[in-house]
């Protein structure tokens, strides 16, 4: 009988990071992760790309106390013009 790892889950609310891009398919990233980003041709897909993203990213024990110690009180996105 084969043993088989355990992932750990992690009940966490991240900020993430939604643009459409010029060649209509939607970039996400995650900010609390270096290099954490992908991308889907709709909002939809892009976000389960992310988590499939996040899920390996979180496989690292860093990442896992990056995201234990996340408890942000707020978030707040702008934009801005140069």
């Amino acid at each position: 009988m084969a043993l088989t790892k355990q992932k750990k889950k992690f009940n966490r609310r991240l900020p993430v990071i939604i643009e459409k891009g010029k060649d209509g398919f939607y970039i996400v990233e995650c900010p609390l992760f270096e290099g954490c980003y992908t991308q889907g041709k709709t909002i939809d897909e892009a976000i389960k790309n992310i988590r499939e993203v996040i899920d390996m990213i979180l496989e690292e024990k860093e990442a896992q106390k990056i995201i234990k110690n996340y408890n942000p009180q707020e978030i707040s996105l702008h934009t801005i013009t140069v």
